[in-house]
């Protein structure tokens, strides 16, 4: 792979202008795309194969206005007054009356009509039904809302707009995104030396940024991309895409430094660190991809879409890069003097910087290190044993905003569970629906858990009818999740009682069920993952500690980062600090996104750093001095590209959306403790531990496994000629 790569990136030095012409042009078709066929993301979401699905697709089709979109128009009388006095009864009749009018709507129920009054008569709500699902209501039919409950505080009601019509959407970017990249720019200038070098990188990661997202753009309407997978994919794409040009154009000025001429240099830099650029992006995508094997769209799309985004960095940093050196020549070369010159010098003298020492530091006493690295990493995962699953609704919207200010009002004026109904769907085997709902109805309210069920209402089935009922709970909590239980447990009694079969449905069924699936797909997406890392690894190392220390690794990153989502989101420690504005329950999928990410990432890493002390291995035969001496290049670098993925993902930290806040976290807390903690500390502790046995491989396995030269070992060091050519592995 090393000479195919070396092959690459000389003739894209030569070629410099036909490649920029490519991607440019590319770059330009796809923006043609997005202008001709391009439409908005797709933030339906939908479990298939469960019971809640089945029951849901089957009621779009008897009754939609059920499973439909929905607005709340929440009014409050002012204190000391009730909303039933006839004062303020015109008003609600005169805001139903406009709500109808509203395009888009359906139907409109009013408060004596649903019985949408609270107990204490302070608060009511009329319903707006819309037929289609939330994600095609436009905007101007819910600002009509909005207009609407605004008129009604003219006679001295406080109002608020809730429902399902609220979502997340649309590409996020905004000023902390923008602060991230700055302090991204600044780290390439201090890593580099070079305004000319750190503009280069910014330069190629983002117009590979661009290209990625203006395909997934192009792809919405065929594919059902959600506005989550494109900021996913924007998050990923840039972080990326900075990191791994880093590492290529690193190596390209390291040895330039050495006198190195600057069209071989940079083919090396390629075959080298563009091999390591390969075999991480690699393992990014296939851990991404993988996500389609659970078999929910919406996360497909999502894995999918954030896989394409690391392929095309990846591209990018392969080919753009050396043809954006080409056209900077010896350029990039530091001065003679500068300081990136000394560093250089340093390193290659064997100087010890502020990163060798580091690693000095933690293999002095090895087993210390392991054990005080091990046992903070395990004390911040603690949390994670008390990890929930769910996925955000209006609760979990900013405070203040009109939609979690209706929520908190709905939630306590009649009850936490009305914010989130769940439906039965009664179907009579007899084909008398409209008889057997009353019975099952009063069947289900003798449960635990249960507020209220409301009458049965037939659909245009008449063998069918639909019962809501109204849990306790909120719908993120267990007792929800345990009420959905009770009432499939209890189904198959009723309906022996009753004849009828009952499927538990809705909005919030709907959640829970995606919720479980993915928690039951946790554990095997780690073992895939985990089996994956253990045969890479042995593949690249010939080893079988290295392989076993890096998944030990990885899964104390991964459980670290987690306790630490936990603390923050669920137990609320440092909320006020990140803005969250609800503590409760992590994103459903949020643990599998962060495992497929942060295991790409900890390859990267463990490739760059573990390659460098093999080289030394090799050539000397030394284990502990090779561990200090096979970093001294590579240290830097890493940790440069860990705070470049840091900031970047920091950056998406601050945004309201409940869905892109966890994430960003999670894998800025994961990139850290897996860059500084795992791979600059606890690694080469264990490696100096090890001594000669991190490098034993029995011979027979070792003549079975095949040379992937990862670590561009068939590659001499550029000559400073114009012909060089690599050299072949013998």
């Amino acid at each position: 792979m090393a000479v195919l790569l070396y092959r690459l990136g000389h003739s894209a030095y030569t070629y410099r202008k036909l490649v920029l012409g490519v991607w440019l042009a590319v770059m330009a078709a796809l923006i043609a795309c997005v202008g001709v066929f391009g439409g908005s993301p797709d933030d339906r979401f939908s479990v298939p194969g469960t019971e809640s699905q089945r029951a849901l697709d089957h009621l779009r089709e008897t009754l939609p206005e059920v499973v439909g979109a929905n607005a709340q128009i929440v009014f409050s009388a002012p204190e000391g007054q009730r909303i039933t006095d006839s004062r303020y009864g015109a008003a609600l009749a005169q805001a139903a009356a406009a709500a109808q009018k509203a395009p888009q709507v359906s139907a409109v129920i009013e408060p004596a009509a649903s019985g949408a009054v609270s107990p204490d008569g302070t608060t009511a709500i009329v319903q707006v039904l819309y037929p289609v699902e939330y994600v095609d209501v436009e905007a101007p039919s819910v600002e009509a809302i909005e207009d609407i409950a605004e008129d009604a505080e003219r006679d001295g009601l406080e109002t608020s707009v809730g429902g399902t019509v609220y979502a997340s959407s649309g590409i996020h970017i905004g000023p902390s995104e923008i602060v991230g990249v700055a302090v991204a720019v600044i780290v390439l200038v201090v890593t580099f030396g070079s305004l000319l070098a750190a503009g280069m990188s910014l330069a190629s990661a983002l117009l590979g940024v661009a290209v990625g997202l203006t395909g997934l753009l192009a792809l919405t309407p065929l594919l059902g991309v959600s506005s989550t997978a494109l900021t996913l994919a924007l998050m990923l794409g840039l972080a990326v895409g900075i990191d791994y040009v880093l590492f290529i154009l690193a190596r390209h000025r390291q040895q330039l430094a050495r006198g190195a001429e600057p069209q071989e240099s940079i083919a090396l830099a390629v075959g080298t660190a563009g091999s390591a650029v390969v075999f991480a992006g690699s393992t990014v995508i296939i851990a991404l991809a993988a996500l389609s094997v659970i078999g929910i769209p919406f996360l497909t799309t999502m894995g999918l879409g954030s896989a394409g985004a690391v392929l095309i960095a990846v591209l990018a940093a392969i080919t753009l890069t050396p043809a954006l050196a080409g056209f900077a020549g010896a350029r990039l070369a530091p001065s003679p003097g500068s300081l990136a010159a000394r560093r250089a010098a340093d390193a290659d003298s064997g100087k010890p910087g502020v990163g060798t020492r580091w690693i000095r530091t933690a293999v002095k006493k090895p087993l210390i290190t392991i054990l005080v690295v091990t046992g903070v990493l395990a004390a911040m995962a603690l949390p994670a044993a008390g990890l929930r699953l769910a996925l955000p609704d209006n609760g979990s919207a900013p405070t203040g905003s009109t939609e979690r200010t209706a929520y908190d009002i709905v939630g306590d004026k009649f009850g936490p569970g009305f914010n989130g109904p769940l439906l039965v769907l009664v179907d009579s085997r007899d084909g008398s629906g409209g008889k057997a709902g009353p019975e099952v109805a009063q069947r289900l309210q003798s449960l635990k858990g249960v507020t209220a069920v409301l009458p049965p209402e037939p659909t245009r089935d008449p063998a069918q009818s639909v019962v809501q009922v109204i849990p306790a709970s909120s719908p993120e909590s267990t007792g929800t999740d345990r009420l959905v239980r009770d009432i499939r447990e209890a189904a198959s009694g009723i309906e022996k009682t009753t004849e009828t079969s009952l499927a538990v449905t809705g909005t919030t069924a709907v959640t829970i069920d995606l919720s479980n699936r993915l928690g039951d797909s946790l554990l095997p997406f780690v073992l895939i993952v985990v089996g994956l890392s253990l045969v890479l690894l042995t593949v690249v190392f010939r080893s079988l500690l290295i392989p076993v220390k890096a998944a030990l690794g990885f899964l104390l990153s991964v459980a670290a980062s987690l306790g630490a989502v936990v603390a923050v989101f669920q137990w609320g420690w440092l909320a006020d600090l990140i803005g969250v504005p609800h503590t409760g329950p992590v994103v459903s999928f949020l643990p599998i996104i962060l495992i497929g990410v942060l295991f790409g990432l900890a390859m990267d890493y463990e490739v760059f750093l573990v390659s460098g002390i093999r080289e030394e291995w090799v050539h000397t035969g030394r284990a502990r001095r090779s561990v200090v001496d096979g970093v001294r290049h590579s240290v830097r670098v890493v940790t440069a590209a860990a705070l470049i993925m840091f900031t970047v993902f920091a950056g998406f930290v601050p945004l309201d959306d409940a869905l892109i806040k966890p994430i960003a976290f999670a894998l800025a807390v994961g990139v850290v403790i897996d860059a500084f903690a795992v791979r600059i500390t606890l690694v080469p502790a264990v490696l100096a531990l090890a001594g000669r046995y991190a490098w034993w491989l029995p011979k027979e396995l070792d003549r079975l496994l095949p040379d992937l030269d990862v670590e561009g070992t068939s590659l001499r060091k550029p000559p400073v000629g114009k012909h060089a050519k690599p050299r072949e592995r013998v």
